[in-house]
């Protein structure tokens, strides 16, 4: 079950984690596309993964948070997925990154796409006359 939970009201205790790195990049992302995923806590409303999107979300003054409630869980559950959100993920390789910023790219510049549809609007222009 998936709820709006007040900020103030998640319970962060002893995590696996113990630096959150720079959030910059996660706030910035956070606060331009919204909250993509939930954070994940107990029936107590203690905290069992997404510390990192927590801090960012807190950083921009959120006062809720969409979080994932999961019932009957024991320390060594909790413990174990901590540590599943944070190593059972694969990063994009360089040729995945590479086109998708090449994506990006020709979607902000459409340069190339604009000059054939300008060059299709002024043929019909000239074979129908209008200037």
């Amino acid at each position: 079950m998936t709820i709006q939970l007040k900020i103030d009201d998640v319970i962060v205790k002893k995590r696996i984690r113990k630096d959150l790195g720079d959030l910059t990049q996660l706030t910035e992302s956070i606060r331009k596309h919204g909250l993509m995923n939930p954070i994940v806590v107990n029936t107590k409303n203690e905290l069992i993964a997404g510390e990192r999107r927590l801090e960012s979300v807190k950083r921009l003054g959120w006062q809720t948070i969409p979080a994932h409630v999961i019932s009957d869980v024991q320390e060594l559950q909790k413990i174990e997925m901590e540590l599943d959100e944070n190593i059972h993920r694969r990063n994009l390789s360089a040729d995945e990154l590479a086109d998708a910023f090449a994506l990006i790219d020709r979607l902000k510049n459409p340069r190339f796409f604009r000059k054939i549809w300008r060059a299709i609007v002024a043929f019909f222009k000239r074979l129908f006359g209008r200037s």
